[in-house]
Formats: C-alpha cells, sequence, structure tokens
C-alpha cells in the first residue's frame, strides 16, 4: 500500500511524463510534485515505486516512466476530470451509418489520436421492401431497416416478373410481414406458399433470402478514423515496429471488436492500458471507450485508441460527450 508522500510523487511522475514524453529524474519529480523533499528521499521513494513494478528505468536515462501498472493506479485513484470543458458540436440525427462515421471523425478530430466506433447491431427485421426491375430476370431488392438503413441487393429469378407482379410482391411482403425478421418471414412463406402464384413465391424467396443476408452482414461493424494521427506520436513515429503493430491491428479489427464488445457491457467509461491483458495486444496502446444508447438501450460502443503517454482525463471528457452526442442523434432521428 502506498503511503501519501508516494502516491504524490506517482502523480507527478506520470503527469510529467505525459506532458513531456522524458523520463522523469529525481530534480524535476521534486519541483513538479511540490513536495519539500531532499533528492535522496525522493530516489529512494522511486526505487520504492520501481520495485512495486509502478514505473521503470529506460536503459538510456536516469530517469523514470509509468509501467501499464503505474498508469493504472493513476487513472484509478489519482485522475480528476473536469467536466464538461470540451464542447464539441453537435451530431446531427441522420441515417446511423452517416452519424457512427460522423462520430468516429469527431473523436479523432478532438483527440488527434485514432477514433473508433462499433456500430449498433443489426437484426435482420425489416421495415420497408420493393423490387425495380434493371433487366430480364435480374431485380434490385430495396430494404429499409427499422432504424432507416437502406440496403440494396441484386437478385437473378428463373423466370421473368413485370412491374405488376413487382409490385404485388412488395405490396405483400409489406402488409403481411414488415416488422418480422427475415428468419421469420422465410418460414411463413413456406407454409402460405399454397396462397400465393408460384412466381410471386420464388420471387418472395430470393428476395427473403439476400435479406436476410443484407440486414446481417454488417453486424458488428467497426468505424476506425484518424490512423494516420499516430504518424505524428513520438511513441510511435520513433519506432516503426510498434506503428506497423498498431496498423495491423486496425486493419484485423477483429480484437478491437472484442475490446469494445466487452465495453457495451460496462456502465460509463471505461480506460484499457496495453500490456495489462491479451485486449489490448501491446503495452504502447491505451483505449478509452463507453457504450453509446437508442432509446435508452446500449447498442453499441465508441472510443479513442492512442499511446498509454495520452491525457487520460481529456480522454475520458471526449468519450464521454460523444457517446451522448451519439446516443441523441440516433434516438431522436426522424
Amino acid at each position: 500500500m502506498l503511503d501519501d508522500r508516494a502516491k504524490l510523487l506517482l502523480k507527478a511522475l506520470v503527469e510529467r511524463y505525459i506532458a513531456d514524453g522524458q523520463p522523469v529524474g529525481s530534480r524535476t519529480l521534486s519541483r513538479a510534485s511540490g513536495l519539500d523533499l531532499s533528492p535522496a528521499t525522493i530516489r529512494n521513494v522511486m526505487a520504492d515505486l520501481e520495485e512495486l513494478g509502478l514505473i521503470a528505468s529506460p536503459h538510456t536515462s536516469a530517469g523514470r516512466i509509468p509501467t501499464a501498472r503505474g498508469y493504472r493506479l493513476f487513472v484509478d485513484t489519482m485522475l480528476t476530470v473536469q467536466r464538461e470543458s470540451v464542447m464539441p458540436p453537435q451530431l446531427a440525427p441522420e441515417q446511423p451509418q452517416k452519424v457512427i462515421a460522423n462520430a468516429a471523425q469527431l473523436l479523432s478530430n478532438l483527440s488527434q489520436f485514432v477514433g473508433v466506433v462499433m456500430a449498433p447491431r443489426r437484426t435482420s427485421v425489416f421495415r420497408h421492401i420493393e423490387f425495380l426491375r434493371l433487366s430480364e430476370k435480374r431485380f434490385l431488392v430495396i430494404i429499409v431497416s427499422p432504424e432507416g438503413d437502406v440496403q440494396n441487393r441484386v437478385i437473378f429469378t428463373e423466370v421473368d416478373h413485370s412491374q405488376s407482379q413487382l409490385v404485388e410482391a412488395s405490396n405483400f411482403l409489406n402488409a403481411h410481414y414488415a416488422g418480422l425478421a427475415m428468419e421469420q418471414v422465410r418460414e411463413r412463406l413456406k407454409s402460405e406458399v399454397d396462397v400465393l402464384r408460384g412466381e410471386i413465391a420464388s420471387l418472395m424467396q430470393a428476395a427473403v433470402n439476400v435479406g436476410s443476408e443484407a440486414l446481417s452482414e454488417a453486424q458488428d461493424e467497426v468505424v476506425i478514423s484518424g490512423e494516420r494521427n499516430l504518424l505524428s506520436v513520438s511513441d510511435f513515429s520513433s519506432d516503426m515496429g510498434n506503428l506497423r503493430r498498431a496498423f495491423d491491428l486496425f486493419e484485423q479489427k477483429t480484437q478491437i471488436l472484442r475490446l469494445l464488445d466487452i465495453s457495451s457491457q460496462a456502465e460509463g467509461v471505461r480506460i484499457y492500458i496495453g500490456g495489462e491483458s491479451q485486449v489490448v495486444p501491446f503495452e504502447e496502446l491505451s483505449i478509452v471507450s463507453s457504450p453509446y444508447e437508442v432509446d435508452g438501450k446500449v447498442v453499441g460502443t465508441l472510443g479513442v485508441i492512442g499511446p498509454t503517454r495520452m491525457p487520460y482525463d481529456r480522454m475520458i471528457q471526449i468519450v464521454d460527450i460523444t457517446s451522448k452526442l451519439v446516443s441523441n442523434a440516433l434516438s431522436h432521428r426522424k
């Protein structure tokens, strides 16, 4: 257990390192902490902190830097966040994909790091469906989800259909099945095929098959913005290996998805510090995340990815406010 003096010195060291990016020596720490302590006393406390695994000494410097464990203690017990000092622009209520893309860009612009947003979980429920004849035996299916997302798919049929048949099929589906999941529609069409003319039934089955894929294929999509911001972060620009691993992470998206999925089960802002677990794959990255809601129900997660040496107080504000803006934009979309 750390005493108050050790906590003050650790807090000062982490804050100074976040601000300057340079290992912190005992003389600098003495000034930054405001404590009237001798250099020898400070060195002794730093030795204790190092033994506890909270700080480390780079080979090239006599100063110390925080470890993942030191950052964790700092953000959990020493971090103070000034509320509402970040005032981002509002997100307009638009189609969900547009809101998500705008939110990722907003996170990136405000943080100057990488903004990530996990799109709302989709269902295969449709609100409206239409058919458009493109050419012989080739048709466009237009599917609108309850959230207003529009998906287009081309289908091919064994027989041709007139425009009046296409209208008949879309009217039947909209009148009898709107609001149901595509899987339910598929099952009901099987049992009700006798009441429909054969050619219309086959058209509907083809539409339901592609519709189910269209509405579910974007499940758990992650939108990432601002990867190039890491090029200007000294922690990465000076080490191409770190930069390459970071870009591999963004390219694969799997680990980001897993982490955001875990975050969606938590309340409020969460901080994941690199090196703590397998969730964040390497030590140089941290993620600040928060779930967002639609009409009071958590549907996704967003966050900022940056170096472990990030100003956590500001990132918490940015992520917290952006999650509220996204929740508001998606809940009040016309």
